[in-house]
């Protein structure tokens, strides 16, 4: 009966053995099975960085419009394209379309000159524009207002009307 038994477990063991060898090769063909895969060769060019020009309306001075981009090389199969771009109509016109300024509040009015004036500061620029750090914007002041003698003296006539009409 031992011996039945001792053969028992020796068959387990060539099977749990075999199911291991089994195992680490599957696991060993699964790896090799991935192939490393090569590092995408670098194309090197002569050809230099693209250049682009101003942002140039279709129509109006803001709103959808076109650049121009040039490169230089001599084995640049392009060296010139032209891309869609968009120039804010919200911005500033007079520090350059494709430049974006964050402006401080108004300053006080100058008596002398009659204008306010405030300083922006550069905040982006569109496609490596040109443009100035910072900028300085200056307004009319506009009507300085003072308080008119007449209408503090309707609303007394007014509240002495409402006391009237209580009293009635």
């Amino acid at each position: 009966m031992q011996s039945q038994q001792h053969l028992q477990q020796r068959r387990k063991f060539a099977a749990a053995f075999l199911a291991f060898i089994f195992i680490l090769a599957a696991v060993d063909t699964a790896e090799a099975g991935k192939k490393e895969k090569p590092e995408k060769k670098v194309k090197k060019s002569d050809c230099g960085e693209w250049q682009w020009s101003v942002c140039v309306p279709t129509s109006g001075d803001c709103g959808l419009g076109t650049r121009e981009g040039t490169r230089t090389g001599a084995e640049c199969k392009q060296t010139m394209k032209t891309q869609r771009c968009k120039i804010p109509c919200n911005w500033k016109k007079q520090f350059g379309a494709e430049c974006k300024y964050q402006f401080q509040a108004w300053g006080e009015c100058d008596l002398n000159t009659a204008l306010k004036t405030r300083t922006g500061s550069l905040k982006r620029a569109l496609h490596n524009a040109d443009c100035q750090k910072t900028v300085t914007v200056s307004k009319p002041c506009g009507k300085l207002t003072k308080p008119k003698p007449q209408a503090e003296s309707k609303k007394k006539k007014k509240e002495g009307k409402k006391q009237e009409k209580m009293l009635d």
